[in-house]
């Protein structure tokens, strides 16, 4: 399987962001994009979602079959927003984006126990700490398989340990044959990813 952006172009408010982006990754590979606020690192990311469309050039998955035919069935999607309810509880949103992406390898104990939250399933998302609820986040990229996550600014708001914790996530995830794409100004620990940095001339 892989995933091929190819001559990608990105607008917002009707400004092209970005052009002329293209890379491919393979199973088990990680792309890192850099870049100075404002290049388009989060456009990007929302472009090959299928969250915005793009201006130019396309994203495609290769060898999905019948289980991912497109990029969007292959994707999870971590925003700078968490997108839970936070009147509800933490396992009440893991268990409705479970239904919602598709069953995963863990159950929503087991994800919670691997982000370091064993025990808040039952507190409502809005009583957890800023750290707590991006580690909530987190779990719904396990308790749903998708092979591609799209990353923006992932360890926002977590500690050191938690950045550990999830650089493992990520390892363990490639090591799986997953891809990641992370847009980020800080090292997630990924050794042997891809880089793409936007905004640069030339």
């Amino acid at each position: 399987m892989r995933l091929i952006a190819e001559n990608l172009g990105g607008e917002r408010g009707g400004e092209a962001v970005f052009s002329g982006i293209g890379f491919a990754l393979e199973q088990g590979q990680a792309l890192i994009v850099t870049g100075p606020n404002g290049s388009g690192k989060s456009t990007l990311l929302r472009v090959v979602a299928g969250l915005l469309p793009q201006a130019e050039g396309r994203v495609l998955v290769e060898g999905g079959g019948e289980e991912f035919p497109s990029v969007a069935s292959a994707c999870h999607y971590l925003g700078h927003q968490n997108a839970m309810k936070t009147a509800l509880s933490v396992a009440e949103n893991l268990r409705f984006w479970r239904a919602f992406n598709g069953e995963g390898r863990l159950g929503v104990e087991e994800a919670l126990e691997m982000v370091g939250l064993a025990g808040t399933g039952h507190l409502p998302f809005g009583y957890l700490s800023t750290g707590q609820r991006r580690r909530a986040a987190i779990a719904k990229l396990l308790v749903s398989h998708r092979p591609v996550w799209l990353l923006d600014e992932p360890t926002a708001g977590l500690d050191k340990a938690s950045e550990e914790r999830f650089a493992g996530l990520m390892r363990g995830h490639c090591g799986d044959g997953g891809m990641i794409v992370a847009a980020t100004h800080l090292p997630l620990g990924l050794e042997g990813a891809k880089g793409l940095v936007m905004g640069e001339v030339g």
